[in-house]
C-alpha cells in the first residue's frame, strides 16, 4: 500500500459544494491545477476535503521546497504569533527582518558586501529589482527573454513573454522594455547548442546597433532556468557571456530566482551552477515555506542607490514571513535537502530518459535537480499540448498533482517537495509512467 489514497472520484462530493460556491462568489481569472480543496498537507502529500490523499509534484508552483507544514516551520511561527504579527517594519522595527538580511547575503553567491530588503511576492520583487537599477544607473531601459516569466503586475508582466494567459488585453504595457531571444535546445531547433549560443549572443550585440543602444540599458533580467517557459536550461556559455555582455556596457545583471532557488536546482541557488555572481538577485516562492515574503539581494552600493521610502511596503517582510525563512534555510543544511534534490533528478532521468523509446511519443525529457520536465510533440513534432492535458487529467485522478508548462502548454513540469521520500517518488513515477502509457496507447 502506497501512500495515494483516492476514495472519491475527483472532484468528490464536498469538492463539488464547494466548486459551486466558488464559481458563484469568486471570478474566473485565477485559475485552478486540480478542481479540489486542501485539508491537510503534510510532506509531500496532500489530502482534500473528500479525504482523497495526493502525492504532490507541483509543490504550490515550486514554493515548498521543504514541504507542507515543515515541523520546524510551524513551531517557530506559532511561537512568534505569541510575540507580534506585524507591528510594520515601516513603523517599528524587529529582529528577524535583520537576522534574515544577514542570512541572505551571506548564502546568496559572491563574496562582496551586499544588502537585502523584503516584499510581499515575486513580482514585487521583481518590480523593487528595477527601480533599484534604474535609480542606481540612471537609465530606463530593461531587457528580459523570450519564454521569460516575471510576474503578473504591471512592470513584471511587462517583462513576462507569453500572451495568454498572462498578457492579452492588459496592455499596455510599460515602456521601455525589451525582450532578447532565448536558446531552446531541443526539438524545436536543429542547431547544436554551441552553434544557438554563438548565433544567440552575436544577435545581442546586433540589437543594440538595431533596436536601442547599451547605453540606455539599466539591467537585463534572466532566469537561470526557466520557470513558466517550460524548464528551459541554458548553458553556461550562454549564461556567462549575457553577463560578460552586461559588465561590457555597465548593465546591471539580475538573477530572477523566484523558481529555481533555495534548493530547487541542487545548488542552494541556480545561478551556482553557471559560476555567475549576479548584481541583484529576486527570490520568492520557497524562501518561507508557502509563506508570503520576496527579498531583493544585491552589491550593497547598488542597493543603497534608492533614498529612505523610495522601496519597501506595508506587508513587505512580515515577521512570519522572516522567521519562517530563517528555519526553511537551517532545514536545507540539516536535512541535506541539495543532494536530495540531486538524487530526484538523477532518479527521474533514470526512469524518463528514454521515454521516446519506450512509449513511442515524440519528446524532450531534462531537468537540472530536481526541477523536471517533459515536453511532448506529435508526430510532425509540433507541440503537443493536448497530449499533456490528458495526462495531467489521468495523473489527478490517480492521485498525482502535477501541472503544465512552456510557451505552447505541451511541458509536464515537476516541482515535488525536496523532503519527499523515496518511496513517494517511486509511487508518483508509477502514476506519471502508467498515464503516459495510457494516454499515449489512445
Amino acid at each position: 500500500m502506497g501512500d495515494i489514497k483516492i476514495k472519491t472520484a475527483i472532484p468528490g462530493p464536498k469538492a463539488i459544494d464547494l466548486l459551486k460556491r466558488k464559481e458563484k462568489n469568486v471570478p474566473f481569472g485565477p485559475f485552478n491545477t486540480i478542481k479540489t480543496f486542501a485539508e491537510q498537507g503534510e510532506g509531500a502529500l496532500l489530502t482534500d476535503i473528500d479525504g482523497n490523499t495526493f502525492i504532490d509534484f507541483a509543490g504550490a508552483i515550486g514554493t515548498l521546497n521543504v514541504g507542507h507544514c515543515p515541523p520546524a516551520v510551524v513551531k517557530a511561527l506559532h511561537e512568534q504569533i505569541d510575540r507580534y504579527l506585524h507591528p510594520c517594519f515601516h513603523v517599528m522595527m524587529y529582529e528577524p527582518y535583520i537576522e534574515l538580511a544577514e542570512m541572505l547575503n551571506k548564502i546568496t553567491p559572491g563574496t562582496h558586501h551586499k544588502k537585502s530588503f523584503f516584499l510581499s511576492s515575486g513580482a514585487e520583487a521583481v518590480e523593487n529589482a528595477v527601480k533599484i537599477a534604474r535609480k542606481f544607473t540612471g537609465r530606463k531601459g530593461i531587457i528580459s527573454f523570450e519564454r521569460g516569466f516575471h510576474g503578473r503586475t504591471y512592470m513584471a508582466m511587462s517583462l513576462t513573454s507569453k500572451v495568454r494567459p498572462y498578457k492579452y488585453q492588459f496592455g499596455p504595457f510599460a515602456p521601455e522594455t525589451y525582450k532578447w531571444p532565448y536558446p531552446v535546445y531541443s526539438q524545436e531547433n536543429s542547431m547544436t547548442s554551441d552553434a544557438l549560443d554563438a548565433y544567440m549572443l552575436n544577435k545581442f550585440n546586433t540589437f543594440f546597433l538595431s533596436e536601442v543602444p547599451p547605453t540606455e540599458i539599466a539591467a537585463v533580467i534572466m532566469e537561470p532556468v526557466q520557470g513558466e517557459g517550460g524548464f528551459n536550461i541554458p548553458s553556461k556559455t550562454f549564461v556567462q557571456g549575457v553577463k560578460k555582455l552586461c559588465e561590457q556596457h555597465d548593465i546591471l545583471f539580475i538573477a530572477d530566482e523566484i523558481q529555481t532557488g533555495f534548493g530547487r536546482t541542487g545548488k542552494l541557488f541556480a545561478m551556482e551552477h553557471f559560476d555567475v555572481v549576479p548584481d541583484l538577485m529576486t527570490m520568492s516562492k520557497s524562501i518561507a515555506a508557502g509563506l508570503p515574503i520576496s527579498a531583493v539581494t544585491g552589491r550593497a552600493e547598488i542597493m543603497d542607490s534608492a533614498g529612505t521610502g523610495e522601496i519597501g511596503g506595508t506587508f513587505g517582510g512580515s515577521p512570519l514571513g522572516c522567521i519562517a525563512a530563517i528555519e526553511v534555510v537551517k532545514m536545507i543544511d540539516e536535512q541535506k535537502l541539495l543532494e536530495k534534490a540531486i538524487s530526484f533528478g538523477e532518479r527521474f532521468k533514470d526512469r524518463f530518459g528514454q521515454l521516446a523509446d519506450w512509449s513511442g511519443v515524440k519528446c524532450d525529457v531534462r531537468s537540472l535537480g530536481a526541477m523536471c520536465a517533459i515536453e511532448f510533440f506529435d508526430r510532425e513534432g509540433r507541440p503537443n499540448s493536448q497530449l499533456v492535458q490528458e495526462i495531467l487529467n489521468k495523473a489527478h485522478q490517480q492521485g498525482l498533482i502535477l501541472m503544465s508548462a512552456g510557451l505552447y502548454g505541451n511541458v509536464i513540469r515537476l516541482l515535488a517537495p525536496l523532503v519527499i521520500t523515496d518511496e513517494q517518488i517511486k509511487e508518483g513515477f508509477d502514476v506519471l509512467e502508467a498515464a503516459i502509457i495510457d494516454c499515449c496507447k489512445q
